[in-house]
């Protein structure tokens, strides 16, 4: 029959994927597809490597099935549903808010062309919703492995794998396959204009030949407006890579294609409420830690007679692209101690690129990064950015840290200092307008309270080393939910996280990294497609925005029993261990969210 889902890569692709022949493939692939852009569209799931496989399916009627599930679940891809069929699925939201839900659909035979629809949304009042609020995304399978040590190297061999629904595919329809299930991701973009009140639809679920199922949904819109995510007060920082989008789609990099190539994607980040532009300062700041390198922004020149010019240019188209978007809070620039301590520039002489191991605190650090930092200052003030921009550290050693911030300091008081901090620095420079605090690593609540009341912004980070909450390929639908709750009972202005788009080889088939758990360099699919993790992280974050109405509008009140109730519903989540009860404990804090959502308005 003819398959839409069989779907090739340029290049040569491994057909099969057992253990550690998987990885042998793509290791002798590397080097090609690093260069080799991949079809983007058509492509095939890699093929289930579990037991899952041997499921029994001889329970399974014949035909086309289908259920709503539940969205904290990520369904196995080869075993047979065993659970009571659900027709009907309730969501409520504010107006300005998008929702989800979720079906399952699952055959025991094969099943081509299969679409999933949504009606007109009918109100009670009479009103209608145009059909276009509804979309739906077949969910396509990844292959993962487990958190297992976390941080390190990974043999693909010493790490259980398996297939995980995450990407959300674009396609309108979609070839089934036998003893299979296959998720659909239903989201609704609830109108801001749309009149308060219960609205009604139908969800079709067809296929040539086959008979349709019918479900049923119910949308409840309260009377309240979810601010825009450009006014979020939430400050999310998630690290870009423009670097992985020109190596995937086959681009120049920083070409006028590329940054065409770059809209959709990094408008999805401003749609989530961004506020941080990542940038480059000179070699790429990690030392290659990613699949694809970070492309320099700025260009070092030693001319002949030892002057230095900087060449801005792509910093600047890049800077200024993030800033139409809406992304406008700040521009972080890495990294004044890249990971291996080296900067490297055009030495006109020779008309070759040097290398240079400059480790802050000796002359040859001070020497590069005197003069390049007090061209930068006088660029930025030119352009206006001065304010809002920082020179960022991740992750260094308090020595390293100490020689950079007494050199920015002495040199260029001006600019802000961002940094990721895992060893408390924070509390020896308390005056850095822009810290991340790692979420395994103790903090001071009075610091956290100092440091607001100075406006300063204090945020947390995951990164492979935190088992929960986090956002791998493998990790529970609700914890990147959970991660804005968990802001809000720690009282963190927001979350930095990396990153958003660092996508590995072939990010459509295998999240797995070489030294990471699956799924820690990205959230998002090339194309600008969204994922189970992108969604519940934006769900998240809609909760925190409305957290924050709710209790402005209690205060004014005076309606401190609820306050506390809310407080205290909050206050649950505030866990960086899974427990028992995490997940009800989150849904119920939402259902309580709605509730007073709906008392603000009686």
């Amino acid at each position: 029959m003819m398959n839409l889902n069989k779907r090739k890569l340029t290049g040569v692709l491994c057909s099969t994927i057992l253990l550690a022949t998987a990885s042998a493939c793509a290791q002798s692939q590397q080097q090609q597809q690093r260069n080799t852009p991949f079809e983007l569209v058509d492509f095939e799931e890699l093929p289930d490597p579990t037991a899952d496989t041997l499921s029994d399916w001889s329970n399974v009627g014949n035909g086309l099935h289908a259920s709503f599930v539940t969205i904290d679940k990520r369904f196995p891809k080869s075993v047979a549903p065993d659970f009571s069929v659900k027709k009907q699925e309730s969501i409520i939201g504010w107006r300005g808010e998008r929702v989800s839900a979720q079906l399952l659909l699952w055959t025991n035979m094969e099943i081509a062309d299969a679409q999933v629809e949504v009606s007109e949304f009918t109100g009670e009042n009479g009103e209608n919703l145009p059909v276009d609020i509804a979309s739906t995304h077949f969910v396509r399978y990844v292959m993962t492995d487990e958190f297992a040590g976390g941080c390190g190297h990974r043999k693909p061999e010493d790490f259980a794998m398996s297939l995980s629904p995450d990407m959300l595919d674009d396609l309108t329809s979609f070839d089934l396959e036998a003893k299979k299930v296959r998720p659909v991701w239903v989201t609704l973009r609830i109108p801001e204009d749309a009149k308060p009140g219960n609205y009604t639809a139908k969800v079709h679920v067809k296929a040539a030949g086959i008979k349709t199922q019918e479900l049923d949904v119910s949308l409840n819109v309260i009377d309240q407006v979810l601010p825009k995510p450009s006014e979020w007060t939430y400050h999310l920082d998630q690290w870009q890579h423009p670097s992985a989008v020109a190596r995937v789609e086959g681009l120049e990099m920083w070409s006028d294609e590329h940054f065409e190539a770059l809209k959709p994607q990094m408008q999805m980040l401003a749609d989530v409420g961004q506020k941080v532009i990542t940038t480059t300062l000179n070699k790429d700041p990690w030392n290659v830690q990613t699949f694809d390198h970070y492309a320099d922004m700025i260009i070092w020149t030693k001319q002949r007679d030892g002057s230095w010019k900087y060449d801005y240019r792509v910093f600047d188209k890049w800077v200024q692209f993030m800033l139409d978007l809406g992304i406008d809070k700040m521009i972080n620039c890495y990294s004044i101690i890249p990971w291996n301590n080296e900067i490297h520039y055009n030495d006109e002489a020779s008309g070759e690129f040097v290398n240079v191991e400059a480790k802050p605190g000796t002359p040859i650090f001070e020497d590069l990064w005197t003069p390049f930092l007090e061209d930068f200052v006088e660029h930025l003030r030119g352009k206006g950015w001065l304010e809002k921009t920082n020179i960022a550290i991740d992750e260094r050693t308090r020595e390293e840290v100490d020689g950079a911030l007494t050199l920015l300091q002495k040199v260029s008081p001006e600019l802000g200092v961002s940094y990721a901090d895992n060893q408390k620095t924070y509390q020896r420079y308390p005056n850095s307008n822009d810290i991340s605090i790692s979420i395994g690593h103790p903090f001071s609540a009075v610091d956290l309270k100092n440091r607001q009341s100075r406006g300063l912004n204090t945020t947390f980070y995951i990164c492979c080393s935190d088992a929960f909450p986090n956002q791998f390929t493998f990790s529970d639908p609700a914890e990147s939910t959970l991660l804005a709750w968990y802001t809000e009972a720690a009282n963190f202005d927001g979350m930095l996280r990396w990153a958003f788009n660092s996508w590995v080889e072939n990010p459509l088939l295998d999240s797995r990294f070489r030294t990471w758990p699956a799924g820690d360099t990205y959230i998002v699919y090339p194309n600008a497609r969204s994922s189970i993790r992108y969604e519940r992280l934006l769900e998240g974050l809609q909760d925190y925005a409305k957290i924050q109405m709710v209790k402005q509008v209690l205060r004014g009140k005076g309606d401190q029993a609820n306050l506390d109730r809310l407080e205290t519903a909050i206050q649950k989540l505030k866990i960086t261990k899974r427990n028992d009860t995490w997940n009800q404990d989150l849904n119920d804090a939402k259902v309580l969210l709605n509730e007073l959502s709906v008392q603000l308005v009686q």
